[in-house]
């Protein structure tokens, strides 16, 4: 009889050590959850601020390159390119028959919007529009409608 009482008190003991390490697991991934979002969301913060310095620069380098005289410009462009795309085939080098600057391997994905849409400014258009003219390419945003962690708006960058 002693085994049995034994027995049956061993088997409750493990069903109290069973709950309190579901309880304390279930407590460490409550903490940690939250913080995995963040990082995940950190990181693709990280990206598209790396993308909009990658294509600025590119648009700068474009326009520097015009103001030099070594690509053709448009008249009404300023000195800025077309399109986003303009920046990837490359412009005609003046003078040369077969050379092309290429400012850009390829247009990137927007991390938050997962497309390769991005908004665009001209040099007429208003600072903070957010509807292009068309004539060229001054400045890119996101067109993500989310908010950063510090608060501001992606489409704001």
């Amino acid at each position: 009889m002693s085994y049995r009482r034994r027995r049956h008190s061993d088997e409750a003991f493990m069903l109290i050590e069973l709950i309190a390490a579901i309880t304390i697991l279930l407590v460490l991934t409550t903490l940690c959850l939250p913080l995995a979002r963040n990082q995940i969301i950190r990181r693709r913060e990280t990206e598209l601020h790396e993308d909009l310095r990658m294509m600025r620069d590119a648009i700068d380098r474009y326009k520097a390159y015009s103001d030099q005289g070594l690509i053709p410009v448009k008249v009404d462009g300023f000195g800025y390119p077309p399109d986003l795309q303009t920046l990837v085939d490359g412009v005609a080098v003046r003078g040369s028959a077969k050379g092309k600057f290429k400012f850009l391997r390829k247009i990137p994905v927007d991390p938050m919007t997962g497309s390769v849409e991005w908004g665009l400014r001209s040099m007429q258009d208003d600072a903070n529009s957010k509807s292009w003219g068309g004539e060229n390419v001054f400045d890119v945003y996101s067109k993500s409608t989310g908010t950063a962690l510090d608060g501001t708006m992606y489409a704001d960058w």
